[in-house]
């Protein structure tokens, strides 16, 4: 078990963070639980040491590890107990994402986003820069700016943000009571024999594969509406109303159905890494989301502005 509590890009939102937003990126922190002898290099060094970018030492000799106030550590600095220490995750090489997110509305309190295909979310593993959260940041100048539901990398479509942390709260809670109307559309083989619209039910859970999601029997806990919108030769499009947010859990659906999601490399069976291979994107959009608004009580509705590829025989 780890005796270190490591905490991620986004900090606390009621927590002092000592280190400013730099470029976009929001400094990480990390809770030392044990005392440990031989100064904080030789700590950073043993807890990090798969980590790239620039030397600890090198981040030390900066200023760019400090203490929770603010104060700098050095290599000889003590590692104690209950210590939460701040530094900026670093990366030596980055793949550039080439494409580009646009804004479709912002106010005081939210922001909302059309993302392309491709482009992740928030800071993890080899993407930090090339991350929707931190393009925004940097472009926009906004400190605090949060997202309050989350696409996957390989999705494209309508995602919301939060940049006030007065009103965060109140936008969040739209979809913790599942109260937001989400719609996606999907290209897709033809799935024969069903009457359109109908409800899809099932429970699922974490796979062998940490990074995927299976289906088990049991209680259901997840359901889609599966609309058809047109059809293509052996192919179609799909409008799909996700009751329940389940991770993956319109691709599972269509790959269980039997028609898994063109161009989808998890499901139903998960395909070696395509690594910056951008020639073929999940054909999976988040078309639109609706709400009423917690603070005004008025209707919104946004709506992505791309469109699905359909291939060229079709």
């Amino acid at each position: 078990m780890s005796r270190f509590v490591r905490k991620g890009h986004q900090a606390q939102a009621n927590a002092h963070v000592p280190l400013p937003v730099r470029d976009g990126v929001a400094p990480s922190y990390l809770w030392i639980t044990e005392t440990r002898a031989g100064g904080m290099l030789a700590f950073l060094e043993e807890r990090f040491g798969e980590v790239g970018g620039p030397s600890w030492s090198d981040r030390l000799a900066r200023g760019d590890v400090v203490d929770a106030r603010g104060e700098h550590l050095h290599a000889d600095s003590h590692v104690r107990q209950g210590m939460r220490i701040w530094y900026y995750r670093e990366l030596e090489e980055e793949t550039p994402i080439p494409f580009e997110e646009k804004i479709l509305f912002q106010d005081r309190h939210l922001l909302v986003v059309d993302k392309p295909h491709f482009l992740p979310m928030i800071p993890t593993g080899r993407f930090l820069r090339e991350t929707l959260l931190v393009r925004l940041k940097r472009r926009l100048a906004l400190p605090h700016l949060t997202p309050i539901h989350r696409l996957d990398r390989e999705t494209a479509g309508v995602v919301i943000f939060s940049h006030n942390l007065e009103t965060r709260g109140a936008y969040q809670s739209m979809f913790q009571k599942r109260v937001i109307r989400k719609t996606y559309e999907a290209l897709a083989p033809v799935l024969e024999g069903r009457d359109f619209p109908f409800t899809y039910r099932s429970r699922m859970v974490d796979g062998e594969k940490f990074f995927v999601m299976k289906e088990e029997e049991g209680e259901p806990n997840s359901e889609t509406v599966v609309e058809l919108l047109e059809r293509r030769g052996a192919l179609a499009r799909y409008r799909l109303h996700p009751h329940t947010g389940r991770k993956h859990q319109l691709r599972l659906h269509l790959a269980s159905l039997g028609v898994p999601i063109l161009n989808d490399a998890f499901y139903p069976v998960a395909l070696p890494c395509k690594g910056d291979d951008f020639s073929k994107p999940l054909q999976l959009l988040a078309r639109a989301i609706a709400f009423e608004d917690p603070l005004t009580g008025e209707t919104r509705s946004f709506a992505s502005e791309r469109a699905l590829d359909w291939p060229e025989a079709q």
